[in-house]
């Protein structure tokens, strides 16, 4: 039996590798089509990328023909007329040996492409001669037709892939289109579809035959899903034309929702002009742009001193932590002293309780409460931390987990904050009291302050961030649908609320009142330092204004950061006015605002920060310029509060 065990195996596992052989080779030859058969043709048929509309149904990008020159090298006869194949083209002699040269060392016998995004007149021309150009083909594709001229930083664009890509990826061959920023790259892989694919023989002179195996291996190509985005179009615009001349970023959220109403950054530029044979050249200009930086989203990506609307939550903490109540009174004598000779400045006098400490913006009232937060710990590190920990409830300090592809963290110090900056110690509460109202070490995108408020409005709880609505035949990732609560209890909200009501009805807001809408807000004004020809120079302050509307039962939220706009009510807070009402009346009633935002340019004070280029104009890009701001955008620095520091000048906080 044993004699026969080992012959019988041996004949058994011959007898199915030869069975397999037989397979593959001969029944089987899918394989054929993943070698690089020199018989075999693959042509991609490219799928239409999915349209994106605006939450009411807008259609916002939509998709046009293009066409791509693709290059063969080692299919390139001897004798091509190449001065009369670029004249065709419109391309130097220089220009068509870098791009072969570029082509071969891809591969001398797979496909690249030669020349991209031909529109439909330039490839009629060529389209009349190509049997006289071997080696060289025509791929049509797919490219982006922007049905608005705003929102670029939201949609992002599409670009060539590149080697790395390809290599992370084997849906993408050489030429292929992938998202890149904004939505086109969050959801690349739900608006790109299925490419399809056809396998074309071709005989020993290298003609094209037919289909391979009567085209049993052929695909058809799939198109992108459509998606919604919770973006409203209108608003979108609105705060676009509202942001000419200035630099900074405006973001709305639907407080319920989470949802991405506007997210508008400045200087922008028109989307159009990243589309077409013209498109890397813009791209170019627009990314060595250093001093308008069009490409820098603001809304998601600068980080600035939140100034007096952070003092909200120096309330909230200080209520939270038992230290005050709403009737606990202190006493401002435009500012305060807090020890070792040290004085806050404010610009407020008499008695200040939580509700006119608000509406009033009063930094004694709030850096007061902020002291006896962190005294009531023994340890003062203990005490950051408690506060830093409620602080963080809100979403601040840390990424959002929003989907856009861009962010940042913010920052929200810690103990281990001060232990860097003091590493001998001997910090305490009056040495970081510029935290209290939004100077210190504290740092917020407007994405964050934005839904602080949207947090405040809910009354203790918010929705991550999202930009998308509706995904045709999918559902929306869970986690935008989560609720996240803070740490401090939903009683001590109304009293705030209550406070910030009356910043419009008796406070710092007064003169931006809209009547018949219930708008709570807070303004502010943030310190601004820069380094200029090596030396730290405190510039014009930046322009805050948070807000959320209605009152009861809000629909919006929304953060307003205008760099070097002075005073939180002169340029964000009517900012603020106007989109609130835009988008719940579609409408505007305060014209006058309206012409006093419109009309207001800080392009001169841009300038003083390292000048402007004549020609240029801080506006959006028109579809057939590439003009855009020429501003230098000064590096913010958050100013530490040091021990030996015996004033702070916080009569600007707002």
């Amino acid at each position: 039996m044993r004699k026969v065990l080992l012959p019988s195996l041996i004949i058994i596992a011959a007898s199915l590798l030869v069975i397999r052989i037989f397979y593959l080779q001969i029944v089987d030859d899918s394989f054929k089509l993943k070698s690089e058969n020199n018989a075999i043709k693959k042509v991609y048929d490219y799928p239409e990328r999915g349209y994106i509309y605006d939450r009411n149904g807008k259609l916002m990008v939509a998709n046009q023909a293009s066409y791509d020159i693709m290059v063969i090298p080692r299919d390139i006869k001897e004798d091509l007329n190449v001065a009369e194949f670029c004249a065709l083209l419109n391309i130097t002699r220089e220009e068509y040996d870098k791009r072969i040269a570029k082509a071969k060392v891809y591969s001398p016998r797979l496909p690249s492409v030669f020349l991209s995004q031909l529109n439909k007149n330039e490839f009629a021309a060529f389209q009349e001669k190509i049997r006289k150009y071997e080696g060289f083909y025509f791929q049509k594709r797919s490219l982006r037709d922007y049905e608005v001229d705003y929102g670029a930083n939201i949609f992002g664009f599409i670009t060539q892939v590149n080697e790395k890509q390809i290599a992370q990826n084997p849906y993408y061959n050489s030429g292929d289109l992938i998202g890149k920023q904004g939505v086109e790259e969050s959801y690349e892989e739900i608006l790109r579809g299925i490419k399809g694919v056809k396998y074309i023989q071709k005989d020993k002179y290298n003609r094209e035959i037919g289909p391979y195996k009567e085209g049993r291996y052929d695909t058809i190509a799939v198109a992108g899903e459509d998606i919604n985005l919770t973006i409203d179009a209108e608003l979108q615009k609105y705060g676009e034309e509202l942001m000419i001349n200035k630099r900074g970023g405006i973001v709305a959220i639907e407080p319920k929702s989470g949802e991405i109403l506007a997210l508008v950054t400045a200087p922008s530029y028109d989307p159009g002009i990243l589309v077409g044979r013209q498109r890397s050249k813009n791209y170019t200009l627009l990314y060595h742009d250093s001093i308008a930086k069009p490409l820098y989203d603001r809304g998601l990506l600068a980080e600035y001193p939140p100034g007096s609307p952070f003092k909200i939550l120096t309330g909230l903490v200080a209520l939270q932590e038992g230290v005050v109540n709403e009737q606990t009174t202190f006493m401002c004598h435009h500012g305060f002293s807090y020890g070792g000779g040290r004085f806050m400045k404010c610009h407020g006098f008499g008695p200040h309780q939580l509700h006119n400490g608000i509406y009033n913006s009063c930094n004694t009232y709030f850096g007061q409460a902020y002291m006896l937060t962190i005294n009531k710990y023994a340890d003062p590190g203990k005490a950051v931390d408690v506060w830093s920990d409620h602080v963080k409830s809100f979403g601040l300090g840390q990424f959002m987990g929003y989907d856009l592809p861009t962010g940042k963290r913010g920052n929200i110090p810690t103990s281990k904050t001060y232990k860097r900056i003091y590493p001998n110690g001997g910090w305490r509460s009056s040495t970081i009291v510029s935290n209290a109202i939004g100077q210190g070490e504290v740092l917020m995108t407007p994405i964050q302050l934005a839904n602080m408020m949207a947090t405040v409005a809910n009354q203790g709880y918010y929705y991550t961030p999202h930009i998308i609505k509706k995904i045709e035949g999918k559902k929306i990732d869970a986690k935008f649908t989560t609720k996240h609560t803070t740490t401090i209890d939903q009683k001590y909200f109304p009293p705030v609320i209550s406070g910030l009501f009356d910043v419009y009805n008796k406070g710092t807001a007064y003169a931006l009142k809209v009547n018949g809408i219930d708008i709570c807000g807070k303004t502010g004004t943030a310190e601004n330092f820069a380094k200029i020809n090596g030396k730290r120079t405190q510039l014009k302050d930046h322009s805050i204004f948070v807000a959320f509307a209605p009152k009861d039962n809000p629909k919006i939220a929304i953060a307003i950061m205008i760099e070097n706009g002075g005073f939180g009510a002169n340029v964000a807070g009517p900012i603020a006015s106007l989109m609130i009402e835009k988008y719940l009346r579609h409408k505007i009633t305060r014209t006058d605002l309206e012409t006093r935002v419109l009309n207001k340019s800080l392009a001169a004070e841009y300038a003083k920060l390292g000048g402007m280029n004549e020609a240029s104009k801080i506006e959006s890009v028109p579809k057939d310029s590439i003009l855009q701001a020429k501003i230098v955008k000064p590096k913010t620095e958050a100013p530490k509060t040091e021990a030996k520091k015996t004033t702070i000048d916080t009569t600007k906080q707002n």
